[in-house]
């Protein structure tokens, strides 16, 4: 740990961390203390102090039956109040609601959170055959799903290098995330303006994606449509990229004169 971080921060981080991870389940059903094992690297002993400490402060709770973790009460107080400061989605809802009228598809706000981007608000469409990769709560790292491949395509190159370089994606997320073939798909993309994820997390599960921006011009956002393959042709895809930017940009509009 860094001589100059305040004792007790690695603590912190890993109860941030695991915090992170049960809420990244979303609706799928809670988190096994196993899995939160393996996607940690921490110590099953650790895990579980942690987990029980966690429990203990309402933080997270755990089903008797299932033995599977969910967020807490606590969770949702805390969250009620920081909504006053840092709450979109109601800003949102309605241009996701058109979203998956207009398109058909399931829509969604994401939100970037340092390496990660969250799903915020989630849209079905009328078409009845789903996509079931996102949810409210889900986290992605950058670079992965539409949202966050159309986020990091839209950084200063800089940064986008400089994550890169910092995470190997391909362990967890397959070849097709290695850094070349992410440097082929930021390019795609920005020259499209919009991103095209063609089934590289669930086989046959598409996804599109255009950033919001903030008024520093950042993309701080993104919203994004899901379905199945057949629903991604090119020549819809073009219909449904137009449908995404025009969404995006009305949607940034609102982001910016509220931020003034």
């Amino acid at each position: 740990m860094d001589v100059d971080s305040p004792r007790g921060a690695q603590s912190v981080a890993r109860a941030a961390l695991l915090l992170r991870l049960v809420t990244a389940q979303g609706e799928r059903g809670g988190a096994r203390t196993a899995d939160l094992v393996a996607e940690s690297g921490l110590s099953r002993p650790t895990v579980h102090r942690l987990l029980t400490a966690l429990k203990f402060e309402a933080l997270l709770d755990q089903d008797q039956a299932t033995g599977r973790w969910f967020p807490g009460p606590e969770l949702f107080l805390m969250g009620s109040v920081a909504a006053e400061r840092y709450d979109v989605t109601e800003r949102a809802r309605d241009i996701v609601h058109s979203l998956a009228a207009t398109t058909g598809e399931s829509a969604f706000l994401s939100v970037r959170r340092g390496d990660e981007t969250v799903c915020l608000v989630h849209e079905d469409g009328a078409f009845p055959i789903r996509s079931h990769v996102l949810s409210e709560g889900v986290r992605f790292p950058l670079g992965v799903a539409s949202a966050g491949i159309v986020i990091l395509a839209l950084l200063p190159e800089e940064e986008a290098e400089a994550y890169l370089a910092a995470h190997d994606l391909v362990p967890r997320w397959g070849e097709e995330h290695a850094a070349r073939r992410l440097r082929e798909r930021l390019a795609e993309t920005r020259d499209r303006g919009f991103s095209v994820n063609p089934g590289l997390i669930v086989e046959g599960s598409w996804g599109m994606g255009a950033a919001v921006l903030s008024r520093a011009g950042r993309p701080e956002w993104a919203l994004s449509i899901t379905g199945v393959e057949f629903r991604f042709g090119e020549d819809r895809r073009d219909r449904l990229g137009r449908a995404l930017l025009g969404h995006a940009h009305e949607l940034s509009q609102r982001m910016q004169r509220r931020a003034g």
